[in-house]
């Protein structure tokens, strides 16, 4: 038996590297898995592969920036498994970023950015609070970053409100039983950090990190589901870094 055998998972921007992680770790774990994203094609596949490994998927399309599409990923969702346990808040625009200054950044561009990053997150769960509530209650995992703490442009400002956001959400879940935390990772080694940062960046943040490596996804793993599970069933509202010594904060 796993630690969310019989449970419900939604996990967003699923189709491929971080959240990918997630979603098969989750059906390794016994959990009924809805792989959400806007890539149908590469969501569809992660669903067929947890499948193929033993675990429970379905995909399911959405936009997370629209209210609409959020609500019917809660809907779909609760057709499709009855319940709604837990959410992982992940979807964000990474890959194909653009690197600009917030002084700079075209406002259309911010906008939309910011829609999916930092709104993305409260649109979701504004979707679902409802039906985890009168199933007793549950857990989410925001997806936050070390950008919060460094100089990341509106990166990072989308981080730091994500990691506010966590926070306040904490106080108005908590009477509905339902915990919310963030994971903070550090430079992680996927194909969107690749595709964003250049080498010789990846490099110099290589060299201040103390366990002198990029992180994998696998790395992120461990923390997402200790928070999701009933082993973490005292926390809520906080941020944990997972990031190999890269930031240090009181």
């Amino acid at each position: 038996m796993g630690r969310f055998e019989g449970k419900t998972a939604i996990v967003t921007g699923a189709a491929q590297g971080i959240g990918e992680g997630y979603a098969r770790a989750l059906g390794r774990e016994g959990a009924n898995v809805v792989v959400a994203d806007l890539n149908a094609e590469r969501g569809r596949q992660v669903a067929k592969q947890i499948v193929a490994d033993g675990g429970a998927a379905v995909f399911c399309e959405v936009d997370v920036s629209d209210e609409a599409s959020a609500a019917a990923l809660a809907a779909f969702t609760m057709e499709t498994y009855g319940s709604i346990d837990h959410v992982v808040n992940n979807a964000a625009i990474y890959g194909q970023m653009k690197l600009d200054l917030l002084l700079t950044v075209p406002w259309d561009y911010y906008k939309k950015f910011m829609s999916v990053n930092l709104d993305g997150a409260l649109n979701v769960t504004r979707a679902v609070w409802k039906p985890m509530s009168k199933g007793g209650g549950g857990s989410i995992v925001n997806q936050s970053s070390t950008a919060a703490w460094l100089y990341s442009g509106f990166y990072g400002l989308a981080k730091v409100g994500v990691n506010g956001l966590t926070q306040q959400l904490s106080r108005e879940l908590g009477g509905s039983k339902i915990r919310i935390n963030a994971v903070a990772p550090g430079p992680i080694d996927t194909e969107a950090t690749r595709t964003v940062t250049p080498g010789n960046m990846v490099a110099d943040m290589v060299k201040q990190i103390p366990l002198q490596r990029m992180g994998t996804p696998d790395d992120l793993v461990g923390m997402c589901l200790f928070l999701l599970s009933d082993e973490a069933a005292w926390i809520t509202g906080q941020i944990f870094n997972v990031d190999g010594g890269q930031i240090i904060r009181s």
